[in-house]
């Protein structure tokens, strides 16, 4: 006959025992996720945002329409989940860059290059990021996510922008800056993954550089530039 004690025992063996279970479940579940999105990266850059479809998606990751389903209710969805993912790489790389330094000088010039070196080592990313392969236009996102996913973005360029108020920029002063410097970043970007820079007989590397020291000079009112700090 089993005691009192046994009998309390079970439960708690039967949920230890469930435990690795669901651990298994969910890694495969993730596993899953990560090839429909690494099948509809490959897709959306092949084929397009509109003429890719959730059987081209399933096709790909080599799963049923079904399963795709389970994990994404829409091709936007996916599309938002990819872009999501980027932004997160792309802050992570930010926020790496800086930790452990100081400085207002260095916290612009650390994260504004490890944003430009983001876009720069990631094309595809750049791509994705400002939709450049279906025209410039985010279709297929909602108002809510498209806004969420510039917060992101944004995100992303605050600590220059906090790092110009620290050097006594005025808050509408700082953000025009950095407006500018979005700009600046993302057209070298573009011009240098398309090849067109190249026409001019320059290296984006060089003109953001130069860029960046300009800036740093207008921020610590020398209206040139200024050396390294």
């Amino acid at each position: 006959m089993a005691t009192s004690t046994t009998t309390s025992r079970r439960p708690a063996a039967k949920r230890a025992a469930a435990q690795p279970r669901e651990v298994l479940k969910q890694a495969l579940a993730d596993v899953r996720r990560r090839a429909v999105l690494d099948a509809a990266r490959s897709a959306f850059f092949d084929l397009g945002m509109e003429k890719t479809s959730m059987r081209e998606i399933a096709q790909r990751a080599g799963y049923t329409v079904g399963a795709i389903y389970s994990y994404f209710a829409s091709k936007e969805e996916v599309y938002g989940a990819l872009l999501s993912e980027s932004l997160e790489r792309l802050n992570a790389q930010v926020q790496a860059a800086l930790d452990g330094r100081t400085g207002a000088v260095e916290h612009v010039r650390l994260a504004a290059t490890a944003f430009f070196d983001f876009y720069r080592e990631n094309p595809r990313d750049l791509d994705l990021g400002f939709y450049l392969f279906q025209g410039m236009n985010p279709r297929g996102l909602t108002p809510e996510l498209n806004e969420k996913l510039n917060a992101r973005l944004r995100d992303a360029l605050q600590p220059v922008q906090d790092a110009l108020q620290a050097l006594g920029l005025p808050p509408k002063r700082a953000l025009e800056e950095v407006t500018a410097l979005f700009a600046h970043t993302v057209g070298l970007l573009v011009l240098s993954h398309t090849g067109r820079i190249r026409m001019f007989k320059q290296a984006s590397q060089d003109l953001f550089d130069t860029y960046l020291r300009q800036l740093l000079g207008r921020a610590s009112g020398r209206g040139g530039s200024v050396g390294e700090a």
